[in-house]
């Protein structure tokens, strides 16, 4: 005989599945203001947790006075010169886009072609031969695109009242990690272990050495050489320098470093008749563009090999997809699911490659 309350009630599971999925999606959606700051706070202090137990241990083991340090150190760093850089772009951008909207923008002369030795002639006569057969026109159908992407660009820049609210909440959650950070990590490898045994406790443990890869050897380093690149620009006298400073993060996050921004500056620079500061940029893009040689062995010890595309792609979707605070969240959130996947496939040998047998040969081993 079938006993029938042990039987399986499936409708009973199938309310359960529901209740519990629409009980996530509630949570979900009542958290989901405080999710870019936490996520931001828990990339910042796994990155930073070493240098949080040193300071603590200088401190003879209080760790009050270690986590007002560190808080003070992540506005320093962090809250006050992204701030000043956002508000910056925007009030740096204004000219431009209202240059590029009201059809002030056409393409320049470049009279300075003259000068170039040997061929300077040449190359003046092939731009204005351009001009002539309608760079204009050219420059009038590629003006709205371009006021289009830097709108757009700007746009992202200036919600500066969310963006500062994200800062708080990075600051508010960097405090409480680094105050209660043994508990939060025993209870997250509690629930991976819950969910997946032994392999998610190791997934953990895992996303925790990428996340820290990332923000060390990608984020830190771009971070430095664009704010000493920056410095270089501001003291020799280049205009917008802190809007440069932000291309020059960006551009260091795609892994192209600091001398795409940096050499034109200085060509500008001599171009402009002041060629003492122009050489005084030139040594100093010199040191910058090759310091992350020296910082990225240093910062990213744990052997975290990631792919060029991967940072790219985790640099400008993160942008796109959660602005500026995507700069620093979207590599890492990449960075962790490559490094889950690649553990993942790896649990089993590579098939071995064997040579073709003919047709002839397979039919008389079946026989």
């Amino acid at each position: 005989m079938v006993n029938f309350r042990q039987a399986r009630d499936v409708p009973q599971i199938l309310l359960s599945v529901l209740f519990l999925a629409l009980m996530i999606i509630a949570c979900l959606w009542i958290v989901w203001p405080f999710v870019l700051g936490f996520a931001w706070a828990g990339t910042i202090v796994i990155a930073t947790w070493p240098l949080f137990l040193r300071l603590q241990r200088r401190l003879l083991g209080r760790r009050s006075l270690a986590v007002l340090v560190m808080t003070l150190f992540l506005i320093l760093v962090f809250v006050i010169p992204i701030a000043l850089l956002v508000n910056s772009l925007v009030d740096g951008s204004g000219p431009v886009i209202h240059a590029i909207t009201a059809g002030d923008m056409t393409l320049p002369d470049l009279a300075w072609l003259n000068s170039v030795p040997l061929v300077g002639d040449k190359l003046y006569t092939g731009w204005h031969n351009l001009l002539d057969m309608g760079g204009s026109a050219i420059m009038a159908k590629v003006r709205p695109y371009i006021g289009t992407t830097t709108t757009w660009f700007v746009g992202q820049a200036a919600h500066i009242g969310r963006f500062l609210m994200h800062c708080v909440l990075m600051l508010l959650f960097s405090a409480l990690l680094y105050w209660r950070g043994e508990q939060v990590a025993r209870g997250i490898r509690h629930f991976a272990t819950r969910l997946a045994s032994s392999r998610g406790d190791a997934a953990v443990l895992l996303a925790a050495q990428a996340i820290r890869a990332v923000a060390l050897g990608v984020v830190v380093t771009a971070l430095v050489q664009a704010i000493l690149g920056g410095i270089g620009l501001a003291v020799a006298g280049v205009p917008y320098a802190t809007l440069f400073t932000v291309v020059m993060i960006l551009s260091c996050l795609i892994q192209l470093g600091p001398l795409p921004v940096l050499i034109p500056a200085i060509i500008w620079l001599y171009w402009s008749g002041d060629t003492t500061w122009g050489t005084v940029l030139l040594v100093w893009s010199c040191v910058v563009g090759t310091l992350d040689n020296v910082i990225r062995p240093v910062l990213i010890r744990m052997g975290a090999d990631l792919p060029l595309i991967l940072i790219l792609s985790g640099v400008i979707g993160g942008l796109i997809a959660f602005g500026m605070i995507g700069l620093f969240i979207g590599p890492v959130l990449l960075a962790v699911s490559w490094r889950l996947f690649d553990a993942w496939v790896k649990e089993v040998p590579a098939p071995v490659d064997v040579p073709a047998q003919p047709v002839e040969e397979i039919e008389a081993n079946k026989k």
